[in-house]
């Protein structure tokens, strides 16, 4: 049912729940909360200390004080107390408090307490009525919420939702595999997981949710993957000449895991179904000459070939690679490149080479799915850091040709447990082999109140000839976050600590012209230090370029900071990481720490799986499930393993999902894959 007609809310609220992709019933009943407050306990004051987080029930023991501090902030003070004590309770602008509040009835408070000299305060607590409060002596949602909706309005919707559907909750997950795997039924985990009873209740019904949303993803992908091979005539790529050539020219020896993966895509692209490859490989590892080895076999087999990258700066990156390698071998070939930013005149003499044949590699953006690209014979397509791809996407290309070979490629390092299942749809190859010859990256981590001893390193480095990155979390300064802003520390900067030397801004925000331009300048040495945001993590290749420093690196995740240590580290100096961590947390000096003593993003992928959980892992797009949903019901590797172990039983002894036991389940993964070829369909 449309989100609208619950009742309690309406147009306006309906519109509010549609930022959070709220927009049926369903969606609300499915949208869990991020953390939990234990109000089932109610402490005495003689038991508080300073920053405990806690319920109290209180009798107002004098009339509440009002009083102006400034023009637009008001305070409200009280005092309450219980038998064992008194506390003082601020109220910062919340006016319409002074009509709830009356000398002798008993409130319950619930918030932080500050302990000062044996005095107990607590500002901006939630105060309500003991006889109106209907979260006291309960553990309570805290949901991630969007601009003009309160946790309560949420958490009364989600009560409503559950009040009128409840019975209507259906079950996916067939009998069997509940009992074998000890789940309990969908609408009870649904319940426990916005209002938990005990903690026990709690985590069985997140892994009942988890096993759920997993199974389908699993089984969808995987009923992909069967009907591409079983189903889909894809086209011979035999012919190897340009691509060992290439090979005979590269100026160093490639490793076995390249030649390893080679071997496995030329298996591939021989034989008579579309290749569907994943080929995995760290920060520097060698995937580009591999993807170019395939581009080359698929054009002196006849066909054309498309290169297809999530930014213009990566596209560039790799349209210049190609030309570079093609040049070095003296390959003669028709290479273009296509970006949205591409003129209009330009573009439809790129678009008519493709059409009528006469480009034989294409290298672009998302410009390339666009319904006015056509080739007169595509056989390959690679796409580049496919967690920013989804699997819609990466279909819209291969619907451009009859069944065109696909390769992937990411610098994503994902452990092989969890690469098996968000990939279920693709066949695995990893390059875990660095070039011989390629530099450790040093790494660092200073605290905030040190990282001027890091602003003085590259000083020292840029003096010696060398160039640097500082990464900032944010494009501008946000309200309410204490976070360091790109353009906030550029303009510092280059007033203080740099004020004699060239310094560049880089972020998303930027058009495509001006991001190239600040780029080409770096790469020319123009700018000594670029102060950006992600935007570099990457495609950005300055061989010069020799210190990373990351202000805010606790913010990061560690395979994007270990993505943008691998932005140095490309030339013949040594490079150098130096991670600002500004917080004081147990977990994230545990984080800072992994990264300092390897630069091996498979290892450093292992042991994130390790401290946060499988959630982080799994991508958006990829997955079909949200972010949100993963990272907040995903924690468990076993729980992973098991849907491993069953989907793969399934899908040998049941492909087609036949019984009016698995009705359910496959209409539940037909919604989530509309857009693809499910065999069972």
């Amino acid at each position: 049912m449309n989100i609208q007609y619950l009742k309690g809310v309406g147009p306006k609220r309906a519109e509010k729940l549609k930022k959070l992709d709220i927009f049926t019933v369903e969606g609300l009943l499915n949208y869990f909360p991020v953390k939990y407050e234990d109000r089932r306990t109610v402490r005495k004051i003689n038991e508080l200390s300073d920053n405990l987080k806690c319920l109290l029930k209180i009798k107002l023991f004098d009339n509440p004080v009002k009083s102006r501090i400034k023009k637009n902030m008001s305070i409200i003070k009280l005092v309450g107390k219980d038998e064992t004590g008194f506390i003082t309770a601020t109220f910062f602008n919340q006016d319409f408090l002074m009509d709830k509040l009356f000398i002798g009835e008993y409130y319950y408070i619930f918030g932080t307490v500050k302990a000062a000299y044996g005095k107990f305060e607590m500002v901006n607590p939630e105060i309500e009525l003991c006889r109106n409060d209907w979260k006291a002596n309960k553990i309570t949602p805290v949901y991630g919420l969007t601009y003009g909706l309160t946790n309560n309005e949420l958490t009364k919707l989600t009560m409503e939702a559950l009040k009128e559907y409840y019975d209507k909750i259906e079950e996916i997950l067939p009998y069997n595999i509940c009992a074998e795997y000890k789940l309990i039924s969908r609408k009870c985990a649904i319940k426990n997981m916005h209002f938990p009873e005990n903690g026990r209740k709690y985590k069985i019904s997140k892994k009942t949710i988890a096993f759920e949303k997993l199974l389908i993803m699993q089984l969808g992908l995987m009923s992909i993957k069967g009907n591409l091979i079983s189903n889909s005539a894809g086209n011979q790529i035999l012919n190897t000449t340009h691509s060992d050539k290439l090979i005979g020219y590269i100026p160093y020896k490639l490793t076995n895991a390249q030649l390893k993966v080679i071997e496995e895509i030329k298996k591939d692209m021989s034989m008579k179904r579309p290749m569907n490859r994943l080929v995995q490989g760290d920060v520097g590892s060698g995937k580009t000459v591999v993807a170019i080895y395939a581009l080359l076999t698929a054009v002196a087999s006849g066909y054309q070939a498309a290169m297809m990258a999530p930014t213009e700066i990566l596209a560039l990156q790799h349209f210049e690679t190609i030309k570079e390698y093609l040049a070095m071998a003296d390959i003669n070939l028709n290479v273009s490149f296509l970006s949205g930013s591409a003129k209009l005149k330009d573009k439809r003499i790129i678009l008519e080479g493709l059409k009528n044949g006469e480009t034989d590699i294409i290298v672009g953006t998302h410009a390339l799915i666009e319904s006015n690209v056509e080739f007169k014979n595509i056989g390959l397509v690679i796409t580049d850091e496919q967690h920013r791809f989804g699997v819609r996407q990466r279909a819209k290309l291969s619907t451009k040709g009859k069944n065109p070979d696909i390769l992937v490629m990411t610098a994503t390092p994902i452990p092989r447990t969890l690469a098996l299942m968000i990939y279920g749809d693709l066949d695995l190859s990893v390059i875990d082999e660095m070039p011989p010859g390629r530099q450790k990256v040093v790494t660092n981590v200073l605290k905030e109140q040190d990282k001027q001893i890091g602003y003085n390193f590259i000083k020292q480095q840029v003096d010696e000839g060398r160039q640097a990155y500082i990464v900032a979390p944010l494009i501008e300064e946000s309200e309410g976050m204490e976070l360091n802003s790109a353009t906030k520390v550029f303009n510092e900067l280059k007033d203080t600590y740099f004020s004699g030397y060239e310094l560049g801004l880089l972020h998303g925000k930027m058009n495509n012209t001006e991001k190239e331009e600040i780029i080409k300048r770096f790469y020319e040495g123009k700018i000594k230090i670029l102060v950006s945001t992600t935007v570099i993590e990457v495609g950005v290749n300055v061989p010069n370029s020799t210190v990373m420093m990351v202000l805010n690196a606790e913010r990061f995740g560690l395979a994007q900071l270990h993505q943008l240590r691998g932005r140095v580290g490309r030339g013949k100096d040594q490079s150098y990481c130096i991670l600002i961590n500004e917080s004081r947390s147990k977990k994230s000096a545990q984080r800072m720490n992994i990264l300092r003593s390897t630069n091996n993003g498979f290892v450093i992928a292992e042991e994130d799986l390790k401290l946060r959980g499988p959630g982080d892992f799994f991508g958006t797009r990829q997955s079909g499930l949200s972010k949100y949903e993963i990272q907040n019901i995903v924690n468990d590797i076993e729980v992973v393993e098991s849907v491993q172990q069953i989907s793969k039983k399934l899908m040998t002894e049941n492909p087609y999902l036949k019984g009016e036991e698995y009705k359910k389940l496959k209409n539940a993964i037909i919604r989530l894959f509309k857009d693809e070829t499910i065999i069972f369909n």
